[in-house]
């Protein structure tokens, strides 16, 4: 057995096999600072920043087996302690003030979208442009700012944050450049002060110029998503909920067999926001039993396929598929939900994620008034449906309470017309349970 090292030495790394195919599937368990390909050998050689984070991944990678392009590639430790081709970055200028940010994302545990950084950005001042690519790095982005000094704040409030919890750390320098070109408003790069650009049309590479992905990964959103399925498996402790495949990269889903006379954009964000952020929503006026709902990335719009479809809502039985347009274009049809406080997975993301499951008879309330009564829930709740049950307890000095109705579409209903509703005060939340008695 090789002594342990911050080198990882990985063989079958076939010709079709490329650098950021390699970075992407080790990036998840921390920072890469070397890469060597050797291409004779049919192998490569990856240099974590240190030892316990190259352990971590052979841990992992020593339960579930890894693959490239449908290739299992096989990984250990080196013989080597230390590799001596590193790579350097060309975009970065360091410490002198711009108001273009550079910035590489560290152990990336979820996937990151132009959405997610304007979330995490735009508090500092207002942002005109966001493009991201794929770097030997890792994945960064360009962020320009109207002003350098909205760019300088943001650099001191947000170097070395986390986006969230314990994953997705941000690493901010100044960029050399002095001003982002962006063609289109998609997932991957957006122009805040031209809404009207159109979405990247099939075919065509990303931004040119500013990332090395092109090619193969031209339509993908954020990075490779072979590289996500093992970073979600990571957040999921080793594995995937079944007939999750971790791949789907379409953050856009259809939703069809909906009762117009019920629906609404609301009600729609209250039932698909349980398996991810929720960017735009539209109802489409020519088929108004339609709709196109747009998540914040491809993992969470395949959680929502797969737990929605055949779910019973208002009577209809929902079909739900991935849409054959890559984001919902913003205008006067659409509501915005990018920066909704409501939207769940700005924190606890993980926790979240393991929540998500198909409609259940039982729903879980949060966010109680804490002198709430079970009479006053019931209240609430009862012109939805029968109510079998009820139970109302405390969990870390929070109120909390399980409601048990009689058909899983009653549980639906009350999930998407009381979510986000006031009760005593308080703005209550409620998503399934998937508890199977009180």
């Amino acid at each position: 057995m090789t002594e342990p090292s911050k080198v990882i030495h990985v063989r079958n790394v076939g010709h079709e096999i490329s650098e950021n195919d390699l970075l992407q599937l080790f990036q998840p368990f921390g920072v890469i600072t070397k890469l060597v390909m050797l291409r004779a050998k049919n192998q490569a050689l990856i240099q974590m920043q240190d030892t316990p984070a190259a352990v971590s991944a052979l841990q992992f990678y020593g339960n579930v087996q890894p693959a490239i392009r449908g290739r299992n590639v096989y990984v250990q430790f080196s013989s080597h302690q230390e590799l001596t081709t590193m790579y350097q970055n060309a975009q970065g200028r360091g410490d002198e003030p711009n108001r273009i940010l550079l910035v590489t994302i560290h152990h990336m545990l979820y996937p990151i979208t132009v959405e997610v950084l304007h979330q995490v950005f735009f508090p500092h001042g207002f942002v005109e442009k966001i493009v991201t690519f794929q770097k030997s790095a890792g994945f960064q982005a360009l962020i320009q700012y109207q002003s350098r000094q909205s760019a300088v704040a943001a650099r001191t409030a947000l170097q070395g944050r986390n986006i969230y919890d314990g994953c997705c750390q941000l690493d901010i320098q100044f960029s050399n450049l002095d001003e982002l070109q962006v063609n289109y408003n998609n997932e991957r790069s957006r122009d805040f002060t031209n809404p009207n650009l159109p979405s990247e049309q099939k075919g065509r590479s990303p931004q040119p110029g500013y990332g090395d992905a092109g090619g193969v990964y031209g339509l993908q959103v954020g990075f490779p998503q072979m590289a996500n399925a093992a970073a979600i498996a990571a957040a999921f402790g080793g594995g995937l909920p079944p007939g999750i495949s971790g791949t789907n990269d379409r953050c856009t889903v259809l939703v069809s067999n909906l009762n117009p006379d019920k629906i609404d954009e609301d009600k729609l964000f209250n039932l698909f926001s349980i398996y991810g952020n929720i960017v735009r929503i539209k109802l489409l006026r020519n088929k108004p039993d339609h709709a196109l709902v747009q998540m914040g990335d491809g993992f969470q719009s395949e959680l929502a396929v797969h737990f929605l479809k055949g779910a019973i809502l208002f009577g209809k039985r929902l079909e739900v598929n991935f849409s054959k347009h890559p984001n919902i274009t913003q205008g006067a049809d659409t509501h915005e939900y990018m920066n909704s406080n409501l939207n769940r997975f700005n924190r606890n993301a993980a926790k979240n994620y393991r929540y998500c499951c198909s409609p259940t008879k039982m729903i879980h309330l949060s966010s109680l008034p804490q002198e709430v009564t079970e009479e006053e829930i019931v209240n609430h709740l009862e012109e939805i449906g029968t109510i079998v049950n009820t139970k109302l307890f405390e969990m870390n000095g929070k109120k909390q309470a399980l409601v048990l109705f009689e058909t899983e579409e009653q549980a639906t209903e009350a999930l998407v017309c009381k979510h986000a509703t006031s009760l005593g005060g308080s703005i209550i939340r409620i998503s399934f349970s998937q508890l199977q008695g009180i």
